[in-house]
């Protein structure tokens, strides 16, 4: 899971969780996505230079990498700022893109395992991994 928080400050932006390139410049392109449709969000722009963000990935000791989580950091900042909560039974996984599209991602079937596994009730994917899906014993996906 992905954490996110505002204090007060001068807009930084701020990520922790022992991350590699990629999933850091996943957490910038999902910030700035916001940024540029805060109008559609119904967001005040001035909240992104009152504020900081800080965006965490628990447990810090394991180093994460790649593009996988880009739709969860959206997902995330997105709540932060509107104040509208995210079902704790939804997992997703997916590349965003700065105009906000979600790109198919691999190791989808270990992915929907480990949702399982955890008691994730829905998990959300790119219209383009549901190749990865169709591979997937249907037992496995109740």
């Amino acid at each position: 899971f992905i954490e996110s928080i505002l204090s007060k400050g001068k807009g930084n932006l701020t990520i922790t969780g022992n991350l590699g390139t990629v999933m850091k410049e996943s957490a910038t392109i999902a910030m700035e996505f916001i940024k540029s449709n805060a109008k559609e969000l119904d967001l005040d722009p001035d909240i992104f230079e009152k504020y900081n963000v800080h965006i965490h990935v628990p447990e810090g000791a394991t180093p994460k990498d790649g593009p996988s989580a880009g739709v969860t950091m959206l997902t995330s900042l997105v709540s932060l700022f509107t104040q509208r909560k995210v079902k704790k039974s939804l997992a997703m996984t997916g590349e965003i893109t700065l105009r906000g599209k979600v790109l198919p991602v691999g190791g989808i079937k270990e992915k929907i395992l480990a949702a399982k596994r955890a008691r994730i009730k829905e998990i959300l994917l790119c219209e383009d991994n549901r190749r990865d899906i169709e591979e997937i014993k249907p037992e496995y996906l109740k």
